[in-house]
């Protein structure tokens, strides 16, 4: 696969983890051990596609899953939300380092974008989808991490089958961040302005 092609999958892949980490890592490794769209066999991560790494993320999310629905907004902030945050985005580096070095490219380089487009994607995830929970009752609280695994979910099959779109996924991700950003100093300047 083309460099440039591969890097743009691994770009997805570590955004989708980093928006919610199992569901996109259990479609990846399911991929893999198929060896559709990409193979980590014979790699240092060949582990991301073997059936006890895939059994322990399936168990995570229902887990995650679980308790949010019992508490919704459990995982916005927090200890828990640190955890599922660290999990995200320790995921979202080991996918693009593999994705690499699946294609015989350094799987540093793919551990340090990892961790930076895991770590955007996380930061902009949890602003827009906090802010969009903040704002609904209850009831229709407790769907949205449905949304945000179904939208990682979307963005790593879209990343393997469409590597480019990660590219564009990256960057409304980086402008959501600098939105969401703006608008909170804004919104602090004003008050200093009332004291």
């Amino acid at each position: 696969m083309h460099t440039f092609l591969v890097i743009a999958q691994g770009i997805g892949l570590a955004v989708a983890c980093g928006i919610r980490p199992f569901l996109p890592a259990v479609l990846v490794g399911g991929l893999a051990a198929s060896s559709l769209g990409l193979s980590y066999a014979e790699t240092d991560f060949e582990f991301l596609e073997s059936i006890p790494f895939l059994l322990a993320m399936i168990v995570a999310l229902a887990v995650v899953l679980g308790y949010e629905r019992r508490k919704p907004g459990a995982f916005q902030a927090g200890p828990l939300a640190a955890g599922l945050a660290g999990a995200a985005i320790g995921l979202g580096a080991l996918e693009f380092a593999a994705s690499l070095q699946d294609e015989g490219h350094p799987a540093w380089i793919g551990i340090l974008g990892g961790l930076a487009c895991a770590a955007i994607a996380q930061a902009a995830a949890r602003r827009v989808f906090a802010g969009a929970a903040g704002r609904l009752d209850p009831d229709a609280r407790a769907a949205v991490p449905l949304f945000e695994e179904g939208g990682a979910v979307l963005i790593a099959a879209l990343a393997i089958g469409v590597p480019p779109v990660s590219l564009v996924v990256l960057a409304a991700l980086l402008l959501l961040l600098a939105r969401t950003r703006g608008r909170g100093e804004r919104k602090y300047a004003g008050l200093r302005i009332l004291r």
